[in-house]
């Protein structure tokens, strides 16, 4: 079946050839199935549902792609290329840590099986930005096979792992810490796959893997792919080099002194700083758009990376940035600037120990924005939130049903009846290990409903950027659009 792509802002996928029946609404350059060739509205296939589009939507281009997606407190990105290039940076905490259970692998789960119709999912490249929990989880929920019978598509490839080089290694006299350090320098980086089988090793000398970090390494050992660090001197990701026509990923940071067995990292202070700090830092671009990816960059890494890029800050400017570290203060208001974004994609969670994002670096991000202005109304900056964009739906118990309940009342219990009915549950906060057990009357508990995540996504074609997130009650997207700068 022939490949056409969305040619408009938006398109409604009708219920039958005629009529108003509403499907869903498609956006600017989704891929659609042509079942037929002819008449004012085509039969395709999308986004899992079999529709009818105005053939004058039809006639658009395959475009470059991002998708920021609602993991909770995390960051998850799914990046697809004009070429059918995927690449997988980040994926929140694991399920098991997880509030509501799901990960961005629930959403690569649907991307490949039910808007590709695949039955495999193929990452060309798979990134961790550093080695914090609430980043690799839903990548090792993607690779670890007992985790991957949850999938509708379970079969996974990933052609290439990279990360950032900062590793968790087991303390001698117990616990964990990133190594030795030496002059102001970390001395013991993660390289590639040699190194990480070595780590993971139970004979033989030097530092072992420690922890969460060691198992998710030993998941992607065992898958087989090619490992390999990316710092600035990697230059670009292996595979997206500037190319005529195609999109590159340039890595600007970590920044690495010496090479090799001798490469050292510059110590930021304590684990979290340097962690966050050393994040891979990457700018994705195609045609004049540039999107910059910036893990947990916090204030003490972004101060160095404008000392190092001195002369070069343009290396920063960006059409889209990508919020660091879900919008914590933590951010050199410099190095926002250097960024000049048109688009902010915060990417936080409902923790409230976190209290992402902070309302100070929300407007931070907004006045140190590229501003455009016609007719008088604000085209850009733009702020956006994967936390803001979520909602939940709850509703009140009214009765109990059970078909071996035995009362005055038959089998029901009336809302009268349930302050009588204990209910125990259950309660994971993000990135708990155990969950909270707790007893409540089921009359004073609220019903979930539903839970529509906050997932934001920015097209181009090199040239125009889009960014919409969905109108979950209207099937409708909410979008803006702007002229990429570069």
């Amino acid at each position: 079946m022939p490949i056409d792509y969305i040619s408009s802002d938006t398109a409604t996928l009708y219920a039958s050839p005629s009529g108003s029946k509403k499907r869903t609404e498609l956006l600017w350059g989704d891929s659609v199935q042509v079942l037929t060739s002819s008449g004012s509205r085509r039969k395709v296939k999308a986004r899992g549902h079999t529709g009818y589009i105005k053939t004058s939507d039809l006639g658009g281009e395959s475009l470059l792609e991002v998708y920021f997606i609602d993991v909770g407190q995390g960051d998850g990105v799914l990046v697809r290329t004009p070429n059918n290039k995927h690449i997988m940076i980040d994926g929140g905490y694991n399920r098991a840590k997880q509030p509501t259970g799901k990960n961005a692998a629930d959403f690569v789960d649907w991307k490949f099986g039910k808007d590709y119709g695949k039955r495999k999912i193929k990452l060309d490249a798979m990134i961790a930005s550093h080695c914090d929990a609430d980043h690799y989880g839903g990548l090792w929920d993607l690779l670890n096979p007992n985790e991957t019978d949850d999938l509708d598509v379970p079969d996974v490839e990933v052609q290439k792992f990279y990360h950032a080089g900062v590793a968790w290694w087991k303390k001698p006299g117990g616990g964990r810490y990133l190594g030795p350090k030496s002059g102001g320098f970390l001395t013991k980086l993660l390289s590639g796959r040699s190194s990480v089988i070595a780590g993971l090793s139970s004979s033989g000398s030097g530092l072992k893997l420690q922890g969460e970090w060691a198992e998710f390494l030993r998941v992607v050992r065992d898958h087989g792919c090619p490992i390999s660090r990316l710092t600035h001197t990697s230059g670009y990701v292996p595979g997206f080099e500037p190319a005529n026509g195609k999109a590159s990923i340039k890595v600007l940071a970590p920044v690495e002194y010496g090479s090799g067995s001798s490469s050292l990292f510059r110590s930021l202070g304590g684990d979290s700083q340097n962690t966050n700090g050393h994040s891979a830092l990457l700018r994705l671009d195609y045609g004049r758009s540039r999107i910059l990816l910036t893990g947990d960059l916090n204030k003490k890494s972004q101060q160095l990376l404008l000392e190092e890029y001195a002369g070069e800050r343009n290396e920063f400017l960006c059409d889209v940035a990508k919020g660091c570290h879900h919008g914590s203060d933590d951010v050199s208001y410099e190095f926002l600037q250097a960024m000049g974004a048109a688009a902010t994609v915060i990417s936080s969670g409902d923790n409230e120990g976190h209290a992402h994002p902070r309302p100070n670096i929300v407007s931070a991000s907004a006045i140190t924005g590229h501003v455009e202005i016609k007719s008088d109304e604000l085209v850009t900056p733009l702020i956006y939130s994967t936390e803001i964009s979520r909602s939940i739906n709850v509703g009140k118990p009214t009765k109990l049903t059970h078909e071996n309940l035995v009362n005055s009342s038959g089998k029901t219990l009336e809302v009268a009846d349930l302050d009588k009915v204990k209910i125990d549950y259950e309660v994971v906060k993000a990135g708990d290990l155990n969950p909270t057990k707790r007893s409540r009357p089921l009359s004073k508990r609220l019903i979930v409903d539903g839970i529509v995540y906050g997932l934001v996504n920015v097209r181009t074609n090199g040239d125009k950027i889009l960014c919409a997130v969905l109108n979950e009650k209207k099937t409708k997207w909410e979008y803006e659009t702007f002229e990429s700068r570069f």
